[in-house]
C-alpha cells in the first residue's frame, strides 16, 4: 500500500488543536504516519496563515490540508504552497477573494450570533453558559463544559480579515457541511462548497463541533482527500 500523505489539521475559533483529539486517533488507527495539528493564535488571518505555512514548510512530500471553522479561512489563505495536493474543509468557512469570515456571517447569521460576547481587551468569547447548545450540542455535557472552559478566543478583529488569494480556487478540495450548525449557517456552508465545485460534499446531521462528535464520517471524508491525491 502506498505512503499516505501528511495530513496537517487546523483548528477554527473557540478551539486549539486538541479540538482534532478524536480525529488524530481515528486517522492513526487507519495508518496515517504523518499527523500535524496547528495551533494558531488566533490574532489575525495573517498571524495564523503564517503560523501554519511554518509547519507546512517543516513537512516533506503532499500534504492534505485540513481546516474546521474559521481555520477553513486560514487553509484556504495558506494552502497555496506546492506541496498542499489536497484542501478539506470541515463546517468551514471558505472565503473568496476579498472576503471575511465576518462578512459572510453578516449576509447569512448564525443562530447562535447572540452568544458570542466580547471582553475589554478585544476578544470576543462564546458565553460559557451558552457553549454547549451553540457550538457542540451533539457532544455530552461535560464534553462541551471542558471546551468551554478552555476556549481560546479570538480577537474579534480577526473576523474581518480578507483573503487574498483563495487557494480553493486551484487545489481540490472536498466539504462536509453541518446540518444543525449554530455557529456557521448550514445555507451559508452550503454555499461556500457549492461555488468551490469540490470533488465531494458531505452533510452530516450534526453541530458545529462535527470533529468531536462524527470524527468516523470526517476521517472518512479525510481519507477519501488524502486517496484521491496521494
Amino acid at each position: 500500500m502506498a505512503e499516505k500523505p501528511a495530513a496537517v489539521l487546523v483548528h477554527g475559533f473557540w478551539g486549539g488543536a486538541a479540538h482534532w483529539g478524536k480525529v488524530i486517533t481515528e486517522l492513526h488507527r487507519r495508518g496515517f504516519g504523518s499527523l500535524h495539528a496547528v495551533d494558531n493564535p488566533l490574532t489575525s488571518l495573517a498571524d495564523d496563515a503564517e503560523r501554519t505555512r511554518k509547519m507546512l514548510r517543516q513537512i516533506d512530500g503532499p500534504v492534505v490540508l485540513v481546516g474546521h471553522s474559521y481555520g477553513g479561512a486560514v487553509i484556504t489563505e495558506a494552502g497555496d504552497l506546492p506541496h498542499v495536493t489536497a484542501l478539506v474543509y470541515i463546517a468551514a468557512f471558505a472565503p473568496d477573494s476579498g472576503e471575511s469570515p465576518g462578512r459572510i456571517s453578516q449576509d447569512t447569521p448564525p443562530a447562535a450570533f447572540e452568544n458570542l460576547a466580547p471582553d475589554s481587551d478585544g476578544y470576543l468569547w462564546i458565553k460559557q453558559d451558552k457553549f454547549h447548545e451553540s457550538f457542540a450540542q451533539d457532544l455530552p455535557a461535560d464534553e462541551a463544559l471542558v471546551m468551554s472552559v478552555t476556549q481560546k478566543a479570538p480577537l474579534a478583529a480577526a473576523f474581518g480579515d480578507n483573503i487574498t488569494a483563495p487557494a480553493w480556487r486551484a487545489k481540490p478540495s472536498w466539504y462536509q457541511v453541518s446540518t444543525e450548525d449554530r455557529m456557521i449557517h448550514p445555507d451559508n456552508q452550503r454555499r461556500m462548497a457549492e461555488r468551490m465545485n469540490p470533488r465531494r460534499t458531505i452533510e452530516l446531521d450534526t453541530g458545529h463541533a462535527s470533529l468531536a462528535s462524527r470524527p468516523g464520517p470526517v476521517s472518512d471524508l479525510i481519507e477519501e482527500a488524502a486517496n484521491a491525491v496521494g
